[in-house]
């Protein structure tokens, strides 16, 4: 057994730790196997904390027993280990306090690199949050060297966010909520292999043993806060989850954007109340994020775009496109009645028409063409 990543993997699972307490800990015992290794009473004195739980050695002892267990299982399924004290940790993280000192992840990407743009919103999205999402991602491709999408698995605005990195070649990295193994919602799990693969990653500070609780997705949008350069919320009714997010952002002295809403819209009263208060810039475009974050460049991305081959379809995909090019939208049965395709076989086919940037899946069951 790997010794030092047993103790590293019990160390981050204290309870109350994160990079702050770690780097404390460590300055007093000088290492992980050091801190487990100490009598209570000298560890007490070392701390100057007669009262702390986590000093007890019942508690250290269970800690490290539970760690045999998850080390196991990082070695059969080749769990990723990020650790802060190595180079490889987000560095970007370091300067959060409050972040995790460990990290689990599954894929290559490097967490280190170049644009870290986070992209957070309703779950509830709608067509103009999800329209929006898929051409900041779009334009940000063409436009920047190496940007990295981070947003949170989630249904409506995450994923989109999610679908449109893939959707334009670049990597994007989902933190979760839940341990490696555990893809919450299930109905994501197709979009998180995807991710893997295209050289994204998913993200987590969760063992594999954790229990899914509220608790844990409050906590992890400071994971993909503190990741970012910047942060976009594409739409936020007046209370939720990417607002919580934003004000981590701006707590950690990240760039904060949001798309105006009409006031009686009530998923875009959350943006419209982050711009007033002055949390968050203003944004319609991906020019407004690289202009404020002052980003470079790419010498000529319109060449990309002319270089740019049409996809071609299918004679079953055809016709699809021609039936929404006279229909704004359309539901499944709708398509199904045009094609005469199954559901089945239609599904999968809509599945890779969405993928491929052809098609925009709206709530509701319903799509779209997208526009150039």
């Amino acid at each position: 057994m790997d010794d030092n990543l047993l103790y590293r993997l019990a160390f981050a699972s204290v309870r109350g730790m994160n990079v702050t307490l770690g780097r404390e800990l460590l300055r007093i015992c000088g290492s992980e196997r050091e801190f487990f290794e100490l009598s209570e009473t000298r560890l007490r004195d070392l701390t100057q904390s007669a009262d702390a739980p986590i000093y007890a050695k019942t508690y250290r002892d269970a800690k490290l027993r539970a760690a045999e267990a998850e080390l196991l299982f990082v070695r059969s399924r080749s769990v990723a280990i990020r650790y802060f004290t190595d180079p490889d940790f987000p560095q970007r993280l370091l300067n959060c306090e409050d972040a995790p000192v460990l990290l689990y992840g599954s894929g290559d990407a490097d967490l280190n690199r170049g644009h870290m743009i986070g992209i957070v919103g309703t779950r509830h999205a709608t067509a103009y949050g999800i329209d929006f999402t898929r051409q900041l991602v779009g334009d940000l491709a063409r436009q920047i060297e190496t940007p990295v999408i981070i947003s949170g698995l989630a249904y409506g605005i995450d994923i989109a966010a999610h679908r449109a990195a893939l959707a334009a070649g670049i990597p994007t990295v989902a933190v979760m909520a839940t341990g490696i193994s555990t893809i919450y919602p299930a109905d994501h799990r197709s979009a998180a292999v995807d991710i893997v693969r295209n050289g994204g990653m998913l993200l987590t500070e969760y063992t594999s043993k954790d229990y899914v609780h509220k608790g844990n997705f409050v906590a992890r949008n400071r994971i993909v806060a503190g990741l970012s350069d910047c942060l976009v919320v594409s739409e936020s009714a007046s209370k939720g989850g990417a607002l919580i997010t934003a004000n981590l952002a701006a707590g950690y002295n990240r760039d904060v954007f949001a798309l105006p809403g009409r006031v009686a819209d009530r998923y875009s009263a959350g943006c419209n109340r982050l711009i007033a208060s002055s949390v968050a810039q203003l944004v319609t475009s991906a020019n407004d994020v690289i202009n404020a974050m002052g980003w470079p460049r790419l010498a000529d991305p319109d060449a990309i775009n002319h270089l740019a081959l049409p996809l071609p379809l299918n004679p079953d995909e055809d016709l699809i496109v021609k039936f929404l090019e006279q229909n704004e939208d359309a539901t499944l049965s709708q398509l199904t009645a045009a094609s005469g395709l199954s559901v089945a076989k239609l599904m999968s086919m809509l599945i890779d028409m969405e993928f491929r940037g052809l098609l925009l899946s709206l709530p509701g069951a319903r799509y779209r063409l997208m526009q150039n």
